[in-house]
């Protein structure tokens, strides 16, 4: 991984971990030609007219997944060096409120070139999420040593 450079910002990005009422992550399984699965937290970029990193987050659900959440806290923070600056993560413990997987309006999946975006839900309890390739690694590593702190805090919102 590159170093970051501790100036400007090139891109911020807002994510979710979005936890369903059974306690499941609610994941993206990306799939690309001649490349292994991986799955990432829904998300992506937060853009000008976006009047928040949050706003941007619900925008994002909104566009991917077709989903409403109620977010309860930002969590993690994750950054790395880009071409013109640090790109920064930031995400959010979210609870799903609805899903309506026929709302999804991202650019993803209008393009077959960027690969496959399949919704996928991975159990926050025992053993399957450690099996599954989530990226970045940094935060599969945050979301395993705190499990329990964030279906605590999913489960608090109202």
């Amino acid at each position: 991984m590159t170093e970051q450079t501790g100036g400007s910002v090139q891109r911020r990005a807002a994510r979710a971990i979005l936890v369903d009422e059974q306690g499941c992550l609610l994941l993206i399984k990306r799939t690309k030609p001649n490349e292994s699965p991986y799955w990432t937290t829904p998300g992506g970029s937060v853009e000008d007219s976006d009047e928040s990193v949050e706003a941007a987050l619900h925008r994002e659900l909104a566009e991917e997944l077709g989903a409403t959440a109620v977010v309860a806290s930002h969590v993690f923070l994750f950054s790395y060096a880009g071409e013109d600056g640090d790109v920064v993560h930031h995400f959010f413990i979210s609870r799903l409120s609805a899903l309506d997987a026929s709302a999804r309006t991202g650019a993803e999946y209008s393009d077959p070139e960027r690969g496959g975006y399949e919704l996928d839900r991975v159990a926050l309890r025992g053993d399957a999420l450690a099996a599954v390739d989530l990226k970045p690694a940094p935060l599969k590593e945050f979301v395993l040593a705190n499990r329990a702190a964030l279906l605590t805090e999913a489960a608090s919102v109202a």
